[in-house]
């Protein structure tokens, strides 16, 4: 099954890159992409741009609409995600324990929706 990791990050906590802390930080992230690809659960993985490059869309009565920055106000925002292939929720938790944001913010894991194609 898969399952989507969102990677939540609290501005406050954010690592400033160069210092020793971000280069340990993305040590832990290297770490977790290799331990993903040697056990065969990765199928995708990526950093998203700061909340200030997002455009939000919607489409009310035929009419497309865009909103510079995200939706929701929140204290964190969505800073990441991993896709992978797990056996079970249990496996899921595990790897996204893995992931180094889960320790100053927080990772989400969703099943991902399978449709029957007809």
């Amino acid at each position: 099954m898969q399952y989507m990791a969102l990677i939540y990050v609290d501005p406050a906590y954010q690592t400033p890159p160069g210092t020793a802390e971000f280069g340990k930080m993305m040590a832990g992230y290297n770490e977790a992409n290799e331990t993903y690809k040697k056990d065969g659960v990765y199928i995708a993985g990526d950093a998203l741009q700061p909340t200030s490059t997002a455009t939000t869309v919607r489409v009310r009565n035929g009419k497309t609409e865009t909103m510079d920055g995200p939706f929701a106000e929140t204290k964190e925002f969505l800073g990441g995600y991993y896709l992978l292939n797990c056996d079970n929720l249990d496996d899921a938790i595990r790897y996204a324990a893995m992931i180094p944001h889960a320790s100053m913010g927080c990772v989400e894991i969703r099943p991902v929706m399978v449709f029957d194609n007809p």
